[in-house]
């Protein structure tokens, strides 16, 4: 039956539409019209927010016309793929509560299907075609590396073992060796205690056994049992020869001086020169000319006849031809005899320059001893040649005695009549230590002046005598003898 439509008029009342009967009879008959034709009802039961099949054990099918496609919000379900629309959105399927999503089989892009997900332990069943769980895999592996060791040895053929479960191997050095872990890379170094092959080290007591040396090069005392070797210098232990001793009827060369039993020689007959460094103990015979530069001789040595030489080197003391004795650059010439004895200068002596004498210096009976000019016996006498003055320099300088009584002799310039300075209006001091005074010794008169015997002085002095005392100036007045 073809759809009915109600006629509902022109407008709202106007009479022109159907009656309420004919209205609701038309939408009865389009119902039945409905449910006679569609599976709602019959096949389909749609309650609440679910849809059902009536049909027992039928699919419930939605079907697209064409090439179209059951879209749902989010998901487009094409003949039998389902697709997600949402741009980058995932595709989850999600069962309620305790329910699960179940897949009969399960396929990816490639590979085996896969129909199941097995928890066993121990892998028993071996399948192709399960997934396991990741309980089962840890206890699988947990369960291998358990039963799995690392066996290794050592140069000393010990084999030992690392349980790979609960144990750790140690890379551990010893003297000069260390090792290091970075990343999957374990370093064993040496330092620069251990000697290598081109590497430069300093060996310390270390015993070499028949060694092959071929260019050493040595620094530093190398001893070679009681034998040392030190810069150019072969020594020995203490109070111990050296012994150099060639095989058979050879010779000692060293640069061209042969050593034969006790003599020393030249191969080629020529001239042997004894130069620096020659160190001779014990008696020595030397026949015909012999060329020597320094010698250094240990004991006494004793020249029976004379000796000529050019210049004689003493230390740093030189004794040349020319009758002097010398020294190096500002060094002392020190001259010194034994116990009480003394060192003696027959004839004339000259000293050029300044003689510094420490001690006492006696000449016939004069003695100079520090600041003191004395006599053994008898006076001194300090005497100039005629016309010529005894001086005695230096500013402040004084002429004192350590007695009472004091002769001066001669004072600045002396006459037989007068005391006078020889520098042109220049002072005379005469003063006294402490308490002393000066006494004036001579004759003495009760009277004075030109009146005769009058006690009282003239009215007028004859003249003034200009004085010092104590560093004032005076004026003291004098008159003609009666």
């Amino acid at each position: 039956m073809a759809k009915q439509t109600i006629n509902i008029g022109s407008s709202a009342n106007d009479g022109t539409g159907d009656p309420l009967r004919t209205a609701f009879t038309k939408i009865n008959e389009n119902f039945d019209d409905l449910y006679g034709a569609s599976p709602f009802g019959q096949q389909i039961t749609i309650a609440g927010n679910e849809i059902s099949s009536n049909v027992t054990n039928a699919n419930l099918k939605l079907t697209a016309s064409g090439t179209g496609a059951i879209e749902m919000e989010g998901i487009q379900i094409t003949d039998n793929e389902i697709l997600a629309t949402r741009s980058n959105d995932d595709l989850k399927l999600t069962a309620s509560g305790t329910g699960a999503v179940q897949l009969a089989n399960l396929k990816l892009a490639s590979g085996t299907t896969v129909t199941s997900i097995l928890d066993e332990d121990a892998m028993g069943s071996n399948s192709a075609t399960a997934l396991a769980t990741q309980q089962s895999i840890k206890a699988y592996v947990d369960a291998q590396v358990t039963a799995q060791d690392l066996d290794f040895t050592a140069d000393d053929s010990t084999t030992n073992s690392i349980d790979l479960d609960s144990e750790v191997l140690q890379f551990s050095g010893d003297t000069g060796i260390t090792t290091s872990a970075t990343g999957n890379t374990v370093t064993i170094a040496i330092d620069s205690t251990v000697a290598t092959l081109t590497g430069s080290q300093t060996l310390t007591n270390k015993v070499l056994t028949s060694p092959t040396v071929n260019a050493a090069s040595m620094t530093g005392t190398v001893t070679v049992d009681n034998l040392t070797f030190n810069d150019n210098i072969i020594g020995s232990a203490s109070n111990a020869d050296i012994n150099i001793t060639p095989g058979g009827t050879g010779s000692v060369v060293a640069s061209g001086i042969a050593i034969k039993g006790t003599t020393i020689s030249a191969p080629d007959s020529s001239t042997v020169n004894i130069n620096e460094g020659l160190r001779v103990d014990g008696s020595v015979t030397v026949q015909g000319t012999t060329n020597t530069a320094d010698i250094t001789t240990t004991g006494n040595q004793t020249i029976s006849g004379s000796l000529t030489t050019g210049t004689l080197n003493i230390g740093d003391l030189n004794i040349t031809t020319q009758g002097k004795i010398t020294t190096d650059t500002n060094g002392d010439v020190d001259i010194e005899p034994s116990g009480t004895g003394a060192i003696n200068l027959t004839g004339p002596t000259n000293v050029t320059g300044t003689a510094t004498v420490t001690g006492q210096l006696n000449a016939d009976n004069l003695r100079m001893d520090g600041n003191t000019l004395s006599s053994t016996t008898g006076g001194v006498t300090i005497s100039a040649p005629a016309g010529q003055n005894v001086e005695v320099g230096g500013t402040g300088v004084k002429l004192t005695a350590n007695e009472a009584n004091f002769t001066l002799m001669e004072a600045t310039t002396m006459r037989t009549d007068a005391i006078q300075n020889d520098t042109s209006d220049g002072d005379i001091s005469i003063s006294t230590q402490g308490t002393g005074v000066i006494d004036l010794n001579t004759a003495t008169q009760a009277t004075v002046g030109s009146a005769g015997g009058a006690n009282a002085l003239p009215a007028t002095p004859t003249g003034y005598i200009k004085i010092k005392i104590a560093g004032t100036m005076r004026v003291i007045p004098f008159y003609d003898e009666a």
